[in-house]
C-alpha cells in the first residue's frame, strides 16, 4: 500500500510541475493507467522510477508519443533477464532507430539497478 502511495504521489507531483490543462491531463490519464496495472510490488517499484524521471515527456502507456508506447515495448520484447538488460542498456546509453527516427537520449546518471526495475515494470505491461 504504501508503494501505491509512493506512485500517486509522485505522479501527482509531477502533475504540480506542469503548467497547462494538457500536461495535468496527460498525467491524470497516465496515473489512471497506473490504477489498472499489475498489482506487483515490482510493477509499482519500477513505475515510480518512471514516473518520477523524465520518461513520461516521451512516453505514455497506452499510446505512441515521441516515443513508443509502453505497451507496445511490452508486446514487442518478452520479459527475460536477456531482453532486461538489452533495454536497460538501451535506457541508459540512449538508442535511435528501433522505434523510427525519433532517438532516446541517454540516462547516464540512472543506476543499472534502476533501469532494470523500471524495464521490469514496463514489460509486465505485456496482455
Amino acid at each position: 500500500m504504501k508503494k501505491v502511495l509512493v506512485v500517486f504521489a509522485t505522479a501527482g507531483l509531477l502533475a504540480a510541475c506542469g503548467g497547462g490543462e494538457k500536461k495535468d491531463n496527460a498525467a491524470a490519464e497516465e496515473k489512471e493507467e497506473v490504477k489498472k496495472a499489475p498489482e506487483d510490488p515490482a510493477y509499482t517499484e519500477g513505475m515510480a522510477l518512471v514516473l518520477g524521471s523524465d520518461c513520461t515527456t516521451c512516453h505514455k502507456i497506452e499510446e505512441p508519443f515521441t516515443g513508443p508506447a509502453y505497451k507496445d515495448v511490452a508486446a514487442k520484447y518478452e520479459n527475460t533477464p536477456e531482453n532486461i538488460a538489452l533495454l536497460s542498456s538501451r535506457v541508459i546509453k540512449g538508442s535511435k532507430g528501433i522505434w523510427g527516427e525519433a532517438q532516446m537520449t541517454p540516462h547516464a546518471s540512472l543506476s543499472p539497478e534502476d533501469a532494470a526495475k523500471m524495464v521490469k515494470a514496463i514489460l509486465m505491461l505485456k496482455k
